[in-house]
């Protein structure tokens, strides 16, 4: 082979390296921008973060996050609604830009997408009517618990509440409606969903019985996104310090976020 060959061999070899480079190096951030949408996958069924209100429109505290985050980003915001259960799935098929959907901050969840630093928070909690003695775990063994399902609550639970029988949904408002219709009487869920339940049926007199996790939620990304992720992080930081995420959460859950996340901000 004369020397020409091995050049040109040479330079086609290195100008699919410096593509292929180029193609790694580009960030989502700038398709988002270009796109002029941002996409947010949302599970519409999950009271004060995420439901419908009267006109059949979504509302709560995470569709005011995702409509704020659009705005600051200058696009418009294409709300994906989804299932609990399909929120990472969802973003791995690349049907959604992001998730902004009570989606707490795990290791497990860590090592197949990104998270931002926390926005906002979630207690998670086991309930039942008031007249039943539960103190923690080991009262579950033989009681059925209703759940929903693919969320932390169902790992905890799974993993802590041997010898329960765990009846798991696919949203919060089935979950919901399971309760209040009598399908289960003990729940993992968290404070707003008990206070819907308790309004839906105020007969029942649901109490929260234990604590099982105060959750840091995160804005969520695929991985390998760095300008993407460095964005929404200084988005956070920055609507915490200005108090606009504790705002949209006051509004909705009545109480200001965590100490904890705040400064995180």
């Amino acid at each position: 082979m004369n020397n020409s060959k091995i050049l040109t061999r040479t330079a086609l070899a290195a100008a699919l390296l410096a593509f292929g480079a180029h193609a790694a190096l580009a960030d989502q951030l700038d398709d988002i921008k270009k796109a002029g949408k941002v996409r947010v996958a949302i599970a519409i069924g999950t009271p004060l973060f995420s439901y419908a209100d009267a006109n059949l429109q979504p509302t709560g505290s995470d569709v005011d996050t995702a409509t704020e985050l659009a705005k600051d980003l200058g696009v418009k915001l294409e709300i994906v609604p989804i299932t609990t259960a399909a929120r990472i799935p969802t973003l791995q098929a690349q049907r959604a830009d992001l998730v902004i959907s009570s989606l707490s901050i795990t290791e497990e969840r860590a090592k197949v997408v990104d998270f931002s630093i926390p926005y906002s928070a979630i207690t998670i909690m086991v309930a039942a009517p008031k007249d039943m003695k539960i103190t923690g775990y080991a009262d579950l063994a033989g009681k059925r618990i209703g759940l929903t399902r693919a969320t932390t609550n169902d790992t905890l639970t799974t993993k802590e509440a041997k010898g329960a029988e765990i009846m798991r949904y696919e949203d919060d408002a089935t979950l919901i409606t399971s309760v209040v219709t009598g399908q289960v009487d003990i729940f993992s869920s968290t404070p707003s969903n008990m206070g819907e339940i308790n309004k839906r049926a105020p007969g029942k007199n649901f109490e929260l019985k234990f604590s099982q996790l105060d959750s840091g939620l995160g804005i969520t990304m695929n991985k390998g996104e760095p300008k993407l992720k460095e964005w929404i992080n200084g988005w956070v930081t920055t609507n915490l310090k200005n108090g606009k995420l504790n705002a949209i959460y006051k509004k909705y859950h009545g109480r200001d976020l965590p100490a904890d996340v705040i400064k995180a901000g």
